[in-house]
Order: C-alpha cells, then sequence, then structure tokens
C-alpha cells in the first residue's frame, strides 16, 4: 500500500528532511528501515489528530515504529528545528501576522482535591440568620 504524503508537501519535505539525523545500520543487520517521510506522515497524522499510537494507520507505517522515530527526533531537537521551518514555508504560502496571537488552555481540578489537607481559617464571624452555620 502507497502511504499518503498528502499532509507532507514535496517542497515543504526538501526543507523538514535536512533536519532528521541519518540513519546507520546496525553491523548486526535487522529489518530495513521505513522511509523517513512515511514515518513523518504517520507522526503528523498522530498529533493532528489525537489518536493513540496504536491507532496510526498501517500506511504510515506500525504505531510503534512512529513512535520510536517520534522519540529519536525529539532527542535530536529535529521538532524545533522542523517547526521554525515549517513557519517560514507557512509565511512564504500564506503569510504570517504575528502581531495577534493567541494561547488555548484547560484547567482541570486537582485530583483528590489537592494534596493539603490543612483547615482553612475563618476571616469573620458567622452572620448567618438561621444559625444554620
Amino acid at each position: 500500500m502507497q502511504a499518503d504524503y498528502a499532509d507532507i508537501p514535496d517542497e515543504l519535505w526538501e526543507r523538514v528532511k535536512q533536519w532528521i539525523p541519518p540513519w546507520r545500520r546496525s553491523p548486526w543487520g535487522g529489518p530495513r528501515r521505513l522511509d523517513d517521510r512515511r514515518v513523518f506522515a504517520g507522526i503528523v497524522y498522530r498529533l493532528r489528530t489525537g489518536c493513540q499510537w496504536d491507532a496510526i494507520p498501517r500506511e504510515f507505517g506500525s504505531g510503534s515504529t512512529c513512535y520510536r522515530r517520534f522519540v529519536e527526533w525529539v532527542e535530536a531537537d529535529v521538532f524545533e528545528k522542523i517547526h521554525a521551518e515549517a513557519l517560514c514555508y507557512y509565511h512564504e504560502k500564506v503569510g504570517l501576522d504575528l502581531e495577534w496571537a493567541s494561547l488555548d488552555s484547560a484547567s482541570v481540578k486537582a485530583p483528590k482535591g489537592g494534596t493539603s489537607r490543612a483547615p482553612i481559617p475563618p476571616i469573620a464571624e458567622n452572620s448567618a440568620p438561621n444559625g444554620m452555620f
């Protein structure tokens, strides 16, 4: 089955592949290494969809292969360089306006209410009219 590289334009791949460290074959042999572009497309698919590594379609190679290559490239700071290269590519194609920027975040409740169980001291006398409190 032919891998789908539609998400990785040829021009972008030519700029990005220079940052991927060369592979050195093990002196003990082993299976043929999957094409870097194919695996990179799988990593991009995983990052774009948020799926689990094992849910990456087989056309990109196995999820474990994509994960191992992802870890290898993170340790080599490849994605930092690729990010800068992709921003330059996008700016040339569409243009970036960095005057406006936004951040998105999510807040969640601490598990089990947090770590501190210290009582909170009252700051004023209770003025509840029914005397319940």
